[in-house]
């Protein structure tokens, strides 16, 4: 045999050797999958106490935001935005762009869900608690 054989028969074994030794086995059950659409898009931490004020919100939000923005204003993949998110924080959308939001509506701009239909059974004074609600749980979840 010359060299070039012993040398190409080595780098075949060798290339070999590695495909077996890092390939995965059969059994490996691990799949990136995409998250389910309705599924909560982020993980919300509940302050300890709610005021008064913001568990008169949670109720409200439970009854009419949560099919979209989901429990605790986690978000809806596939459906509607997080709230407890640091494009809701108070510098950026401040109280009464929540309150616009839900009498006219609002076009879609930060996220891809499509333009918010208005609320109009919801009043200022519901959203007020809504909006105490939301940013007690945006504070205790680090969003001032």
């Amino acid at each position: 045999m010359n060299k070039m054989t012993l040398i190409a028969g080595g780098a075949v074994i060798a290339a070999l050797g590695a495909y077996a030794v890092t390939r995965p086995s059969d059994d490996t059950t691990a799949v990136a999958t995409a998250p389910e659409p309705g599924a909560a898009m982020v993980a919300v931490t509940l302050p300890e106490t709610l005021s008064p004020e913001a568990v008169m919100g949670q109720r409200a939000f439970e009854a009419v935001c949560a099919d979209c923005h989901g429990e605790n204003a986690a978000g809806r993949m596939g459906v509607a935005p997080p709230l407890i998110h640091k494009i809701y924080e108070p510098s950026h959308h401040a109280d009464e762009a929540f309150q616009r939001a839900a009498a006219n509506g609002v076009l879609a701009h930060h996220w891809s869900f499509g333009d918010m239909p208005a609320q109009p059974q919801v009043t200022r004074a519901d959203m007020a608690s809504i909006i105490a609600y939301v940013r007690e749980v945006q504070r205790a979840n680090g969003i001032d």
